[in-house]
C-alpha cells in the first residue's frame, strides 16, 4: 500500500511557504509493503551531451496555427476538468525548453540575478539516508540555484543544453521579456501540446510509442523508491533527446514543468505548470498527461521547473 499525503512545507528564510504537492512535488509519507530500494544520486545520469539538436533548431520556434480543442480531456484529477471546448489565436512556440546557455547569455548581457540566488536557494529533490521519512526528500537547499543545479559543488558543466532550473515565474517572466517573447497561457500551452500528441486517443502516447519506446523523459520504475532510467536519465535530459511532436516540439511532456502565465484558479495565488517532468511516473501521479496540472507561488522555484516562451504573430 501507498499512501502519499499531497503537501511538503518548506521553511525559507524569510517566512513559511506552501509547495502544492499532488504529484508535482511528490510529497508524502510514504508507507510500503516490500523493502525499500533508494535510487541512486538524482544527479544527472548523463550530464555530458549525449544528444542535441543542431544548431539550426536550437533557439527556433514552430508556427501554432489557430484552432479549436477541447481542453482537460480524460481528466483523471478534479482540478482538470470539466472538458470544455476553447478557440485559441495563432502563435509561434519555441522548439524547446529554455537551456541553461540561452539563459546564461540573458544573465550576462543583463546582469540578473535570479530570486533563488537572491533569497536563499531553491527545492531540491534528491536521495536520502531515511528514505521512509517524506521530509527528506524535499528540502530547500540554500545552494541550489540555476547555476548550481545540485546544490553546493555542482555547477553546469556538460549541461548547456539541459533545459535551466530553479527559476520563479517571476524569473522566467524577465527571461521572456528579454528574449523577446512572452509566457505561454495555459490554453496555448494545452493547445500545442494536444496538437503534438501521436495518438490524440491516447493521453499517454507522448510518454511511450507501441511498442514500449520512451517518447519522453518521466521517471520508470517504482517511485519513488526505484529509478530503472528505462529512458536514459535520472534527472534532466539535454532537449531534444527525444522525438519531436507533431507540432515539432521537443520535450513538451516531460523533463521539466513548464511555468504558464495562467492562474491555477480565481483567487488563487499561485500560477499552473504543464508537462510533468522526470519526476512523474506511470504508477503514481501521471502528471506528464496533456490535460494535467499543478501549481507553484509565481516567487518559488525548484529543480524540476523551467519555461518556454512563446511569441505572438503579428
Amino acid at each position: 500500500m501507498l499512501t502519499i499525503l499531497t503537501h511538503v512545507r518548506l521553511w525559507s528564510r524569510s517566512r513559511k511557504r506552501t509547495v502544492a504537492a499532488g504529484g508535482a512535488l511528490l510529497a508524502g509519507l510514504v508507507v510500503l509493503t516490500l523493502p525499500l530500494i533508494w535510487p541512486q544520486t538524482l544527479r544527472s545520469s548523463q550530464p555530458q551531451e549525449a544528444c542535441a539538436l543542431d544548431l539550426e533548431t536550437l533557439g527556433g520556434f514552430v508556427d501554432i496555427p489557430g484552432g479549436g480543442f477541447v481542453m482537460g480531456v480524460d481528466p483523471v484529477f478534479p482540478e482538470e476538468g470539466p472538458p470544455r471546448k476553447v478557440l485559441v489565436s495563432p502563435f509561434r512556440l519555441a522548439a524547446h525548453e529554455v537551456t541553461n546557455s540561452q539563459f546564461a547569455a540573458f544573465v550576462a548581457e543583463t546582469g540578473y540575478i535570479t530570486e533563488a540566488e537572491r533569497n536563499g536557494g531553491s527545492a531540491r529533490f534528491s536521495d536520502s539516508e531515511t528514505p521512509e521519512a517524506f521530509l527528506s526528500w524535499w528540502s530547500l537547499d540554500t545552494e541550489a540555484t540555476w547555476r548550481t543545479p545540485d546544490g553546493a559543488g555542482s555547477d553546469l558543466t556538460g549541461r548547456a543544453l539541459h533545459p535551466v532550473v530553479h527559476i520563479t515565474q517571476n524569473d522566467a517572466r524577465a527571461y521572456a521579456d528579454w528574449a523577446g517573447g512572452r509566457l505561454p497561457t495555459e490554453v496555448e500551452w494545452e493547445y500545442a501540446a494536444s496538437l503534438g500528441l501521436f495518438d490524440p486517443m491516447d493521453p499517454e502516447s507522448g510518454v511511450r510509442a507501441p511498442d514500449g519506446t520512451m517518447r519522453a523523459n518521466v521517471w520508470t520504475g517504482l517511485f519513488p523508491v526505484l529509478n530503472s532510467r528505462r529512458d536514459g536519465f535520472a534527472g534532466t535530459a539535454p532537449v531534444g533527446c527525444f522525438e519531436p511532436g507533431l507540432t515539432g516540439a521537443y520535450d513538451m511532456i516531460g523533463n521539466v514543468w513548464e511555468w504558464t502565465d495562467s492562474r491555477f484558479a480565481p483567487a488563487v495565488p499561485r500560477f499552473t505548470i504543464k508537462g510533468g517532468s522526470f519526476l512523474c511516473s506511470e504508477d503514481y501521479c501521471q502528471r506528464y498527461r496533456v490535460a494535467a496540472r499543478e501549481s507553484l507561488e509565481r516567487d518559488f522555484s525548484t529543480a524540476h521547473i523551467g519555461v518556454r516562451i512563446v511569441q505572438d504573430i503579428p
